[in-house]
């Protein structure tokens, strides 16, 4: 069967700065990161023919792409479930560029959450149909559905809050030697942590992803014309999506376990893919708009097993030097929260060698989507 295994790679990445508030529109914003990365793949913007970003995404192709020069476009798609979506941004342009649908892709997401609105205080729109069965109840915003899985698996498997500051505390560790991070230089500690006021309990203001302006993009190639850019490719190894069996949005009601989570079955169709295993990952970028999704990703990914994500955290392992570094630019909770965008960058930046916590030798990171939603994957290697 064929397989989209390195058959493309990651040639350029740009970002704008990130903030609570920018002045500039989301439009100004994408044009600005997706031309960074242009011209960090040393390619023209006239020969981009493709484009993916998020269902969720305010700006549009038609836009961007007379914006910034581009020539005829012969592929474009959103990915849904915003988190959730960023890695399939990546999939998509792959799978285009694999079959001879498009040359050059661009993938992008743009985002004002810092300086805009909530979308759940719109009171006046009609409720989704996941949203009905926990609204009404109380499960008003995300941290609330997560919230209560964090409960659930605090009982279930006797995870506790010092492994959710494990967390919190590796990616605000490697947000403070990240001078594009909004947390750099802010150290975190633990009676910060363990004082911070609730945002819903068991989850306090340091479990909860950062509110952020700002946007990244990346360039997508076929391998052999990344091989010509202006840095060292980072192939596209494996990717996956997963939309599981009876899911059911952040809660997962209608599961048979609501902590078995997109995770598990994105991981089957990843680990299918590639020549790689958990074992032979360097280095992971994990979606982290909440601290819990780190645990339940590494079972869901196979780093540890079912019930033993909260004690893999243990010792250090997250950090540099540790069993498995992860989210080295800081991350949603610490770098800045942009539906996930910013973990490709710093994936692609530790296997060029040049992030701001480096992993010693690192040819290989897993970069997940968001937990919780259906999600996606990438698995890059250089």
């Amino acid at each position: 069967m064929a397989t989209l295994k390195d058959a493309t790679a990651i040639a350029g990445i740009g970002q704008t700065a990130f903030a609570k508030h920018l002045d500039e529109s989301e439009k100004t914003l994408a044009c600005r990161a997706i031309l960074a990365a242009l011209d960090d793949a040393g390619v023209s913007p006239a020969e981009v023919d493709a484009f993916a970003s998020y269902t969720m995404e305010e700006t549009d192709e038609v836009e961007i792409a007379k914006a910034i020069g581009a020539g005829d476009v012969t592929f474009f798609s959103k990915a849904g479930y915003g988190g959730g979506g960023s890695c399939a941004t990546v999939a998509h342009l792959a799978a285009a560029i694999a079959t001879g649908q498009a040359n050059v892709g661009i993938a992008w997401r743009s985002r004002k959450r810092g300086s805009g609105p909530r979308p759940w205080k719109n009171t006046t729109a009609q409720l989704p149909t996941p949203g009905q069965w926990t609204r009404p109840f109380g499960l008003l915003r995300p941290a609330d559905e997560i919230g209560m899985l964090t409960r659930r698996y605090m009982h279930e498997y006797g995870a506790t809050r010092d492994h959710l500051f494990n967390v919190a505390l590796a990616c605000r560790n490697r947000a403070n030697q990240n001078p594009a991070a909004i947390m750099f230089e802010r150290p975190l500690t633990r009676e910060m942590y363990m004082t911070s006021r609730w945002i819903s309990e068991p989850l306090c203001l340091f479990d909860n992803c950062l509110e952020t302006d700002g946007a990244l993009a990346c360039v997508v190639v076929g391998a052999e014309r990344a091989r010509d850019c202006r840095h060292r490719p980072v192939y596209v190894h494996s990717v996956a999506q997963s939309l599981p069996a009876q899911h059911h949005g952040m809660v997962n009601y209608w599961n048979d376990d609501p902590l078995t989570g997109p995770a598990w079955a994105a991981a089957r169709q990843l680990w299918k893919n590639a020549d790689l295993g958990p074992q032979d990952v360097d280095v992971a970028q994990i979606y982290d708009a909440f601290t819990p999704l780190v645990p339940l990703s590494l079972e869901g990914y196979g780093f540890c097993g079912r019930g033993e994500g909260g004690p893999f955290t243990e010792g250090g392992a997250l950090e540099i030097g540790g069993r498995l570094p992860l989210n080295t630019g800081g991350g949603g909770l610490s770098e800045a929260y942009v539906h996930g965008f910013n973990l490709i960058n710093e994936g692609v930046k530790q296997l060029r060698g040049v992030s701001t916590a480096q992993v010693p030798d690192a040819s290989t990171c897993l970069v997940t989507a968001g937990e919780g939603v259906p999600t996606s994957a990438l698995l890059l290697r250089s």
